[in-house]
């Protein structure tokens, strides 16, 4: 099975895209980040003409997750337990869905951006992480041989090789000690990127800023990954960063990340 996470930056933008992208990879299972449209808006025709079921949560032209699956997209979950409320009034958003897929259960998640250090945003972010890191190891102590792909777009650079100057984000999100605690609590609590020992850095990126010409200068983040439960990260047998997806007319600022399960 082929799964990937792809942040589209605006699925009724780019249905065109993504259909074509999927056509050529032969994924199984996509995750979607940022949407941007309510449910009643995403563009699934496309999709369910290729053969792929849709489970979309969106509740405004911001956020919005989707898992889409041509191997089965049963028992369907709109976000976590207790995930952290944002806004006023304060509301959970939509930034976590997930379906069983093939046997395996794929969460499409859309990590809080932060913001600024010192702005709320950044501690409802943290909160949200690790209200995620929560549930995600209650998962695995009911089911040590659980299969789960935490996927998506996390809005954290954890290494430093995982941006391309770090001078250049002294003291703003993504990079903070905080923020790489986080994520590195997910690691410790039993799930593994399973794409970086394939695609090794520096200079791997799966974000590029559409200013100041940041891609063809190769000034990117990698901000997408795919984190697996222990059982999971046994059958992995490849993974790739599809740079190719970010060049063109239309290209969302981010590139698909791509994982092979045996």
């Amino acid at each position: 099975m082929r799964i990937a996470t792809w942040n589209v930056n605006s699925i009724r933008s780019r249905i065109d895209r993504v259909a074509a992208w999927l056509e050529r990879s032969d994924v199984d299972v996509l995750a979607i980040q940022e949407t941007k449209c309510r449910d009643d808006q995403f563009p699934e025709l496309p999709l369910l003409a290729a053969g792929y079921e849709v489970a979309h949560h969106g509740l405004s032209q911001w956020n919005g997750v989707a898992v889409i699956s041509r191997v089965g997209l049963d028992d369907v979950q709109i976000g976590f337990a207790d995930m952290p409320t944002w806004g006023d009034p304060a509301a959970a958003e939509a930034r976590a869905i997930s379906a069983v897929c093939g046997g395996v259960r794929i969460w499409s998640l859309y990590v809080p951006n932060g913001r600024k250090l010192d702005d709320p945003h950044y501690l409802y972010k943290l909160q949200w992480l690790q209200q995620l890191r929560d549930d995600a190891a209650g998962w695995l102590a009911a089911d040590p041989q659980a299969q789960i792909a935490l996927t998506g777009d996390w809005n954290i650079a954890p290494h430093d090789e995982d941006v391309w100057d770090m001078a250049k984000f002294e003291g703003s999100t993504h990079v903070s000690k905080l923020e790489r605690e986080a994520f590195a609590a997910i690691e410790d609590a039993g799930y593994s990127d399973v794409v970086r020992p394939h695609a090794p850095g520096p200079g791997t990126y799966t974000y590029w800023d559409y200013t100041q010409l940041r891609f063809p200068r190769r000034e990117g983040m990698r901000i997408d990954f795919a984190l697996c439960s222990p059982a999971l990260a046994a059958r992995v047998t490849g993974a790739s960063i599809d740079r190719e997806e970010r060049k063109g007319k239309g290209a969302s600022d981010h590139a698909p990340v791509v994982v092979d399960i045996a």
